[in-house]
């Protein structure tokens, strides 16, 4: 995606962020808190510790349900694509299960936390050599979501990511502690 539709697609979901608060100030109708839902998301996100120290765009989407306004449970994909340096380079993506908890402020406003495992695919290259790990670790997060209408909502959140290497792949000369990746991403979910 080259910087222009970056830049479109990050002023849109941001702006639906922004205008949350000005679309439920005009009311709409209660809807139920329980449910199947969708969601997709675009952010950003900094890679550090180990031998990956980077930074990109990521791209996420998802399927959810929630149980009733304080707790749901959440299947997401999120692609990293690449990153890493010169003789060091990486992509990773993988699809996370993680329970949420939510703590509804208005009847429009929230914040909510989340807590899981990802089940990642970190394809690696450097030295000459590559490698693929597959690899579940925990994934945790946090995030704020406004009601737009009956069935649609926003999100902002921040959420973090570890993947391990092997310390004998490479002939030592990568580090297995991380990388550990922080991102933030703003979407929209659809209730149904």
């Amino acid at each position: 995606m080259n910087s222009k539709a970056r830049i479109a697609c990050a002023t849109i979901l941001s702006a639906s962020v922004f205008a949350a608060p000005a679309a439920l100030a005009q009311g709409s109708s209660d809807r139920d808190a329980s449910g199947p839902y969708i969601k997709g998301s675009y952010g950003g996100y900094k890679s550090h510790g180990g031998d990956f120290d980077d930074s990109n765009d990521l791209y996420g989407a998802g399927l959810g349900y929630q149980f009733n306004e304080f707790f749901g449970l959440e299947a997401n994909y999120v692609d990293f694509g690449n990153f890493g340096k010169d003789d060091t380079k990486a992509s990773l993506k993988g699809g996370a299960l993680v329970v949420i908890g939510r703590l509804p402020l208005s009847s429009s406003f929230g914040v909510y936390a989340k807590a899981g495992a990802f089940a990642a695919a970190l394809d690696v290259d450097a030295f000459d050599e590559d490698e693929t790990y597959d690899d579940v670790s925990p994934v945790v997060g946090a995030g704020v979501d406004f009601r737009i209408t009956e069935h649609l909502s926003t999100f902002l959140e921040y959420n973090r990511y570890n993947v391990d290497i092997d310390e004998d792949d490479f002939n030592g000369q990568l580090n297995n502690d991380g990388p550990d990746f922080d991102t933030a991403q703003v979407g929209l979910k659809f209730q149904f």
